[in-house]
C-alpha cells in the first residue's frame, strides 16, 4: 500500500500566516462543552496546536497538559500561557507514544484523529486507551464526510468513528458539529462531527464483591 509522507507541522506555524485551524480561540462545540463543566479533573488535549484549547480547560479548572508534535506550536502555546497568567502544562510529544499510565480523566481531540491514516488510526486510539483511565471521557471532533469537496483533510464517516473504539469504549454520542477555519476558498467554516467517548469502566471480580 501506497504511502505519503508525513506532514512538516512546524512549516504549519510560520509568521505569515496561521494554518486554517489556528483561529485564535477555542472551537464553539468545547466552549459549550466547558460551559456544562465537562472538561474537568485531569486533561490531556492531544494535538493541542498553539494551545487555546489547553488553556480553555485550565481555565476552568482541569489540571491541564497539551500535547503536540510541533515545537512551533507549543512555543507559542506556553507564550499565550505565559501573557495571560495561567498555570497549565504544555510538551512537545508524539501522541502515538507518549507512554504514560492511565493518568486522565479527560482526553480532547479537536482536529487531531482525521489526520491520520488507517493503520495510524488504530495505533492513536490505542495510545488513548493507555492514557485514560476507566470510566474517563473523550470529546472528540474531526472532519465529517458531510463536508463537500476532496480539499483539506479526510473525510471521516459515522461509523468509521464507532468501528475505531469499538474495543474497550462506549461510543455515547455521535453528532453533527463545524469547524471554524480561518477563511479558505471562501469559507470559513468545515463539516465535523463532534463525538463523546468513555473508556469502559472496571468490571469488579463477582468474588470480590460477595466479600
Amino acid at each position: 500500500m501506497a504511502t505519503t509522507a508525513p506532514p512538516d507541522w512546524d512549516a504549519m506555524y510560520v509568521d505569515v500566516a496561521p494554518p486554517p485551524w489556528d483561529i485564535g480561540r477555542p472551537q464553539a462545540a468545547f466552549v459549550r462543552l466547558a460551559a456544562d463543566g465537562l472538561l474537568s479533573g485531569t486533561l490531556l488535549d492531544a494535538g493541542c496546536g498553539t494551545g487555546e484549547l489547553t488553556l480553555l480547560a485550565a481555565i476552568h479548572g482541569a489540571d491541564a497538559l497539551g500535547v503536540d508534535v510541533s515545537r512551533r506550536a507549543i512555543e507559542q502555546a506556553r507564550l499565550k500561557a505565559a501573557d495571560r497568567g495561567i498555570r497549565v502544562g504544555f510538551e512537545v510529544a508524539d501522541v502515538l507514544a507518549l507512554g504514560r499510565e492511565p493518568t486522565f480523566d479527560t482526553i480532547l481531540d479537536s482536529g487531531l484523529f482525521h489526520v491520520f491514516d488507517d493503520d495510524t488510526r488504530a495505533r492513536y486510539v490505542t495510545s488513548l486507551a493507555s492514557l485514560l483511565r476507566p470510566d474517563g471521557n473523550c470529546y472528540l471532533m474531526c472532519f465529517s464526510d458531510r463536508q463537500p469537496g476532496d480539499f483539506g483533510p479526510r473525510r471521516v464517516r459515522r461509523d468509521e468513528i464507532t468501528t475505531a473504539f469499538r474495543d474497550g469504549w462506549i461510543v455515547e454520542s455521535i453528532v453533527p458539529d463545524a469547524f471554524e477555519i480561518n477563511p479558505l476558498f471562501g469559507t470559513s467554516i468545515a463539516q465535523a462531527w463532534l463525538a463523546s467517548i468513555r473508556r469502559q469502566p472496571l468490571v469488579a471480580n463477582a468474588n470480590s464483591a460477595r466479600l
